[in-house]
């Protein structure tokens, strides 16, 4: 009887399909930057279905963009959040990753923008980038990233160094301070917002928060594919009293195009489908909407990725 019963239930087992999970590794930042709890929500929502869609997802703290990048095209990771800047580079086999193009690597989407944030002191009488010349500002140390979009920026609106009264070279770490003791008018700083630093200076002096667009503006997102425009929220830093309109990279999730298609679909729809709840995750994902989950790829989109965003209407 017991041989029976035990034949029966072998039986069984073996008429019902095993569906074997499969695990997927998001590579991050640092555990105090913004990149590793964006993994980590991503990872969570993903979890909560993966009864249903087989897939297991854990966060990985790491370097971060250049990392990422190089990891998964080594194989050892299946997504990654990098600055969209670093996955052109990338892509393209520029600045870091010259002579070594990552032709592999594919967008999933747009995350939320880096912005560049031009603070200045509110008696500064600095209110456009036109007013600031004549004044002294701080544009970060040669070879930041935040010194490279800033030189963009002032060439696009037409201002040489030459038309300042003092270019500071330190770290916009030194910002807040600096403002503080009132040796410059203003300096530029590319975050994730909000940020402790612009706490800091709002903290210590009156602040404001000077709007970078306008046609030259329009013409740069243009130009370079990894920049995108944002709005940093007024309700962010204490005494600024309106949203400031500016342009920077966006923290995109990639993978690489032979991660299959049903992974790629599944995760990027699962936050789509759940995106209210996802941007009540972290304050700096309070602007973002769906579209803005397509502006600053700055490499091809995955299959994937692209079948998910077309389900939802958000492309043709």
């Amino acid at each position: 009887m017991k041989r029976t019963i035990l034949g029966v239930a072998v039986a069984v087992t073996l008429s019902v399909p095993v569906f074997a999970t499969q695990f997927i590794t998001i590579g991050t930042g640092g555990v105090t930057g913004t990149y590793y709890p964006t993994g980590g929500a991503i990872c969570r929502m993903m979890n909560k279905n993966r009864k249903t869609t087989g897939i297991r997802c854990s966060v990985e703290s790491t370097g971060g963009s250049v990392y990422n990048v190089n990891t998964i095209n080594a194989g050892e990771l299946d997504f990654g959040i990098s600055q969209s800047d670093t996955a052109y580079q990338g892509f393209n086999g520029e600045g870091k990753f010259k002579g070594k193009a990552v032709k592999g690597l594919r967008s999933v989407l747009a995350i939320y923008p880096e912005l560049l944030a031009f603070v200045v002191r509110k008696s500064s009488g600095i209110k456009s980038l036109a007013d600031v010349k004549g004044k002294k500002l701080n544009i970060d140390i040669p070879g930041s990233g935040t010194r490279m979009t800033t030189d963009i920026v002032l060439e696009a609106s037409g201002i040489k160094k030459s038309d300042l009264a003092l270019a500071n070279e330190l770290k916009s770490s030194e910002g807040p301070t600096m403002l503080k003791d009132n040796k410059i008018d203003g300096y530029f700083g590319v975050f994730g917002h909000p940020t402790a630093n612009i706490k800091d200076a709002s903290n210590s002096v009156d602040i404001d928060l000077v709007p970078i667009d306008g046609e030259a503006i329009d013409k740069l997102v243009a130009k370079y594919a990894y920049y995108a425009k944002g709005v940093i929220s007024g309700s962010f830093y204490k005494g600024v009293e309106h949203d400031t309109p500016s342009i920077g990279v966006k923290a995109v999730l990639v993978t690489k195009d032979n991660i299959d298609e049903k992974i790629v679909y599944t995760l990027t729809k699962t936050i789509l489908d759940n995106f209210d709840a996802f941007k009540k995750l972290h304050p700096a994902y309070k602007t973002i909407t769906k579209e803005s989950l397509l502006d600053g790829l700055a490499v091809p989109q995955h299959k994937g990725a692209i079948k998910a965003f077309k389900e939802a209407g958000l492309l043709k």
